[in-house]
């Protein structure tokens, strides 16, 4: 499981709880954040590289992928880079490709009706274009803080915010063999639905499913549909 752009594998802990009775869960923190080492310039490549390198290390010869937001950006270099290896695949709030992370994306396009507000500001604001509970993601995002599972110091955020510049998998996700599941939230303000809907385009075995009371936290948002929709995903026989 790959987590999202400041977060760490601490952040899937409800979800690996309802997993793990039938898998072996494997929630890693990807480089630059969580409890991997910290370096102030690496890219997305680095991140494909070292999910790669984790299979070998752990002689894991294929497995189900699941990515959310950032996480799932790199779920789909993995899957093209070792397409053999990856048996099914699971997109979260997802995109095929990027100038930048979306969030830097929102703030720039928000940037007029932000400029007098502090850091913390901004960030309250954009949750009125990145979710639909917001009161649900905001405790929830509450609770990483108090346990330490976001990145919290500004160089290292910056640095994890620059990794993300410029992918582009639209030319390679017809090279993906695994059977993917793309979930979007229908008012999610930095990766929209018809973002989704171009990955599913793309991949040749591939289904979306838009959640319509969720936005950028389909997980949070709509907690029992998520898991639901993810097991019978995992579940299912190959198509």
């Amino acid at each position: 499981m790959l987590h999202g752009l400041m977060g760490s594998g601490a952040t899937f802990k409800n979800e690996a709880n309802q997993f793990k009775s039938n898998y072996r869960v494997i929630t890693l923190d990807m480089r630059g954040h969580g409890k991997s080492t910290k370096p102030l310039q690496y890219n997305w490549q680095d991140h494909v590289k070292d999910v790669s390198a984790l299979l070998d290390f752990l002689g894991i010869e294929s497995c189900y992928l699941l990515g959310v937001s950032m996480g799932s950006y790199i779920a789909q270099g993995v899957a093209i880079a070792i397409p053999q290896r990856i048996k099914k695949l699971a997109l979260i709030a997802s995109k095929s490709n990027g100038v930048t992370s979306s969030m830097q994306e929102l703030l720039e396009r928000h940037a007029e009706e932000m400029k007098d507000l502090t850091a913390e500001e901004k960030q309250a604001h954009a949750f009125n274009y990145m979710f639909y509970n917001q009161a649900a993601v905001g405790k929830v995002m509450h609770n990483w803080h108090i346990e330490h599972a976001t990145l919290s110091k500004p160089k290292e955020q910056m640095a994890a915010n620059k990794a993300l510049e410029g992918f582009d998998f639209r030319n390679e996700l017809k090279h993906v063999a695994a059977r993917t599941l793309v979930i979007s939230g229908k008012y999610d303000g930095l990766n929209p639905p018809e973002r989704g809907r171009e990955i599913a385009a793309l991949i040749p075995d591939s289904t979306f499913v838009e959640f319509e009371y969720s936005g950028h936290a389909p997980s949070i948002e709509e907690p029992e549909r998520f898991i639901e929709k993810i097991t019978s995903f995992f579940l299912s026989e190959p198509g």
